[in-house]
C-alpha cells in the first residue's frame, strides 16, 4: 500500500500547539476530514484500495496540502468506520445491501469475481454445481472434475469480505458449508496462494487477477457458466458474477470529501482504473 502525505503547517498553528504541549495537555488529530481539516481517511475494500491508492496519488498531486490515508480490512470494515465517523469514505466491493440504505453509494468502476487455479492445472472451466462440489468437500480430487489425480486445496476468503459475500450468494450455500483448506483475507494473499500451490483453488477479483497475469503469474482464471472471465464480459454485462466497486459516505458528501468522489467518479481517472483491469463507469 502507497501512502503520500503532503502536509502544511501554518506558523501561526505551530506556535499554538507548542504553548498546549507545555501546558501539559493533550493534542489529538481527528481521523476524520473537518471545515478545517486537509486530511481524508478511506478504509475498507482490498478490492478497491489499490485504485484508490493510484486515483489519491493523482488527487494530491493536483491538490496542494492533502493528504489521504487509504486502508483496507473488507468492505465490511468500511461500512463500520464510515458509520462510527472513524473514516471519512469507505470503500465497499459490492452494491449497499438493506440495512445499509443509511449510506451513500457513489459508483466508480465495475468488477468481477473469478475462480482462479495454477497455470498448470488442466481444467479451464466448471459448473456450479461443480464449483460448489468442490468447496462443500463433496468433491476432494481434481479427476472428479477433469483434473489430474491430484487433492484439490479449497481457498477460501475470511468473514466480512465482499467476495466472500457475493461468491456464497452466487453457489447458494451458506459460509458454515464451506470447507477451506486455507482462508486468505485480501486478493494479493489469494493469487499468492494459488500460484504456488498447483492444486489449489480460489476466487479473486478479475481485474486483480488479471492484472497479474499479464504481469507473468502462474495463473488461470476459469469461465463461469460457459462465459469467460475477463475485463471484456464484466463490460458487457455477459458475466455472470459482477459488481459495483463503490465509495461509501455516512451522509451526504461536502468540502474535500464530495471533491475527491467526484474526481473518482470522473473521466480524469478512467485511465487508472483501466490501468488495474476495471471498467470505467459513468457518474451520470
Amino acid at each position: 500500500m502507497v501512502k503520500i502525505i503532503v502536509f502544511s503547517l501554518t506558523s501561526r498553528f505551530v506556535i499554538a500547539t507548542t504553548v498546549i504541549t507545555f501546558c501539559g495537555l493533550i493534542w489529538t488529530v481527528p481521523t476524520a476530514a473537518n471545515a478545517g481539516s486537509q486530511r481524508l481517511v478511506l478504509t475498507g475494500s482490498s478490492t478497491v484500495a489499490p485504485l484508490i491508492n493510484e486515483i489519491a496519488r493523482r488527487f494530491e498531486a493536483q491538490s496542494s496540502g492533502v493528504r489521504i490515508d487509504v486502508q483496507t480490512g473488507g468492505s465490511s470494515r468500511g461500512v463500520n468506520d464510515v458509520r462510527k465517523n472513524i473514516a471519512d469514505i469507505g470503500m465497499i466491493s459490492r452494491a449497499l445491501k438493506t440495512d445499509e440504505k443509511d449510506l451513500h453509494a457513489f459508483t466508480v468502476a465495475l468488477d468481477g469475481i473469478s475462480l482462479i487455479v495454477h497455470a498448470d492445472n488442466p481444467v479451464t472451466a466448471l459448473g456450479r454445481q461443480q464449483i460448489a462440489d468442490i468447496f462443500t468437500g463433496n468433491v476432494s480430487r481434481w479427476r472428479a472434475v477433469g483434473g489430474t489425480d491430484a487433492r484439490i486445496t479449497v481457498v477460501n476468503k475470511a468473514e466480512g469480505r465482499s467476495t466472500l459475500e457475493l461468491f456464497l450468494e452466487y453457489l447458494q450455500v451458506k459460509n458454515s458449508a464451506i470447507k477451506p483448506h486455507i482462508i486468505i483475507g485480501d486478493n494479493a494473499q489469494g493469487i499468492k496462494t494459488v500460484t504456488g500451490n498447483r492444486n489449489a483453488i480460489g476466487y479473486v477479483s478479475i481485474g486483480a487477477a488479471e492484472y497479474e497475469v499479464q504481469r507473468g503469474a502462474s495463473l488461470r482464471l476459469l469461465a463461469l457458466d460457459g462465459v469467460e472471465a475477463s475485463v471484456e464480459n464484466v463490460r458487457n454485462g455477459t458475466f455472470p458474477l459482477s459488481r459495483p466497486l463503490n465509495l461509501i459516505t455516512a451522509s451526504e458528501p461536502n468540502g474535500l470529501v464530495r471533491e475527491f468522489i467526484r474526481f473518482a467518479q470522473s473521466p480524469q481517472v478512467h485511465d487508472l482504473i483501466e490501468a488495474q483491469y476495471f471498467v470505467p463507469v459513468d457518474a451520470n
